[in-house]
């Protein structure tokens, strides 16, 4: 089958609609994925690897425990990594991308790397036949900055600029993807979309004067609230929409697995009830996650 992996970023347990999550003033906040849940596997208990960015994806992208590797004891990664030769993925340990490919799958990862600098680490070096994202944690969605001011959008291993709301971006590369995939139905193809929806800063797709008022600070400290919180994970289910129209356009629902999941447990404004804590510690809240899975076939 063809396989799309999609994790979000910073998502709670109750965030969406088929795990209980509140109703945002605009309606429902996930109809694509409830839709998802509804017709495939909603898993109650699914757990990250760790309450934290980088170490999960250090887990999802090697099926391993992250703490066997150096980089994956920085929690998380952050821009020091960018000219170290030890923190991130080495490029010669077998990740679920690369393993694929050796098998005949096409490979890409639209989104959120996290895993380390080139030309030491990077995407195309584990696996990836094509990368378009950011490689830093966190970067805003309209100037695609990441925390050091630096542009953090990559195509391949170039920094690329791009106009536009980074979770449509996202979405409609991924779009791309497949609609170019479908011109060889025969070749199966794994594609990583890695949001960095709803991780902060707090912007939605009306917010890009917001974006020019975080320059210095795209912590966003000040900023955000419930509504916006809900607006971003309902432009994600939206994105996740057109990915599932074009799967069905190019005749490949049937045969592709999709899974959605997020890195680990929310953060600021996230519902995570019933559960404990939230993003940066080991309880509950922080470690379990929604996990769905969707194959028609």
């Amino acid at each position: 089958p063809n396989i799309i992996f999609i994790v979000a970023d910073d998502l709670g347990f109750a965030d969406l609609g088929c795990y209980g999550g509140r109703d945002a003033q605009f309606g429902k906040v996930s109809p694509v994925i409830d839709g998802l849940a509804a017709n495939g596997l909603k898993f109650s208990d699914g757990y990250s690897n760790s309450p934290v960015c980088s170490p999960t994806r250090f887990g999802l992208m090697t099926a391993r425990y992250q703490y066997r590797l150096r980089g994956a004891a920085e929690e998380p990664i952050n821009s020091k990594a960018k000219t170290s030769t030890t923190l991130g993925l080495p490029p010669s340990h077998p990740t679920l991308p690369s393993l694929l490919k050796e098998q005949g799958y096409r490979t890409a990862l639209i989104g959120k790397w996290h895993l380390g600098y080139p030309p030491s680490f990077g995407p195309l070096r584990s696996g990836y036949d094509e990368f378009f994202g950011p490689m830093a944690g966190g970067v805003d969605y309209f100037t695609h900055c990441a925390s050091t001011g630096d542009h953090d959008l990559w195509v391949g291993e170039e920094t690329q600029p791009h106009e536009g709301y980074l979770t449509d971006l996202i979405s409609r590369k991924s779009v791309d993807f497949i609609e170019r995939m479908s011109a060889s139905p025969d070749q199966p193809f794994f594609l990583s979309m890695h949001y960095t929806a709803p991780h902060w800063p707090w912007e939605t797709r009306e917010d890009h004067a917001v974006a020019q008022g975080i320059k210095d600070n795209i912590f966003h400290l000040q900023g955000g609230n419930i509504h916006t919180y809900h607006r971003m994970i309902h432009h994600m289910d939206e994105g996740i929409g057109w990915v599932v129209d074009a799967l069905k356009k190019s005749g490949q629902l049937d045969n592709t697995l999709i899974v959605f999941t997020s890195d680990n447990g929310g953060e600021r404004f996230s519902d995570n009830w019933p559960l404990v804590g939230g993003k940066m510690d080991l309880t509950e809240g922080g470690i379990r996650v929604p996990w769905i899975a969707h194959w028609p076939q």
